[in-house]
C-alpha cells in the first residue's frame, strides 16, 4: 500500500490546508476563483451553471466511452457510486441530533428566557443581514475559501506574532465589552416577566 493510500482523509486535508500538497492547495484556489468568475461575471443563475457543467461533462464520457469502443478498446470503467444504508443513517441520526439542539436554543432565544442572549442574537443576524447587501453568497464563499486555505498556512509561519497581537487585541476587546456589559447589559433585564392570570 502506497503511502497516499494509507492517509486518512483528515491528515490529507491537514496536509492541503498547510500548503504541503501545494499543487492541491494551488488547484483549489484556481477552481474556486474560476468558479466565482463564473457565478460573479457571468450573471447566469446557479442552476444553469451547474446544469452546463454536468451535461458537458456527461457528453465528454459518452464521447470518450465511444471512441474507445470505436477504436476496438476496453472503455473507460466508471467507479459505482453506491450510498450504503448504514452511512445514511449515521448522516440522518447526526443531523436529527444537531437540528433539535438548533431548535431548542431558537426555542429558548424567542420565548424570552435570557434577554441578553436575544438581544446578542438580534445584533450577529442583523449584522449578517448587512454583509448579506454588500456581498452575495457567492463572493462570500469565495472569500471564505481563500480564507482556508491561506490562513492556517501563515499561521503556522507566523504564529507567534499573531498570538502575541491576538492577545493585545483580545485584552482591549475584554476592556471594552466590560464597560458596554456593566453600562448596556446588565441593565436589561435576564427574564421577561409573563402575565399572571388574574
Amino acid at each position: 500500500m502506497s503511502e497516499s493510500e494509507a492517509q486518512s482523509p483528515t491528515s490529507f486535508v491537514s496536509d492541503v490546508l498547510l500548503w504541503k500538497r501545494w499543487k492541491v492547495s494551488f488547484a483549489a484556489i484556481v477552481v474556486s476563483t474560476v468558479a466565482w468568475l463564473l457565478f460573479e461575471w457571468t450573471d447566469l443563475p446557479f442552476l444553469t451553471i451547474c446544469s452546463d457543467v454536468l451535461l458537458l461533462l456527461i457528453v465528454l464520457l459518452f464521447l470518450h466511452s465511444n471512441y474507445a469502443t470505436l477504436r476496438n478498446r476496453q472503455p473507460p470503467t466508471l467507479p459505482e457510486l453506491v450510498v450504503s444504508e448504514e452511512m445514511v443513517s449515521n448522516v440522518a441520526a447526526s443531523f436529527r441530533v444537531k437540528i433539535n439542539n438548533v431548535l431548542l436554543i431558537a426555542h429558548d432565544i424567542t420565548i424570552g428566557k435570557d434577554f441578553r442572549v436575544f438581544f446578542k442574537v438580534v445584533i450577529c443576524l442583523w449584522l449578517l443581514s448587512v454583509i448579506g447587501s454588500i456581498f452575495s453568497f457567492f463572493t462570500i464563499a469565495y472569500i471564505g475559501t481563500l480564507m482556508m486555505i491561506t490562513i492556517p498556512a501563515l499561521y503556522r509561519k507566523y504564529g507567534d506574532y499573531v498570538d502575541k497581537c491576538c492577545g493585545v487585541i483580545n485584552h482591549q476587546f475584554s476592556k471594552h465589552y466590560r464597560i458596554v456589559d456593566e453600562n448596556v447589559f446588565n441593565r436589561l433585564p435576564h427574564n421577561i416577566p409573563k402575565d399572571k392570570d388574574s
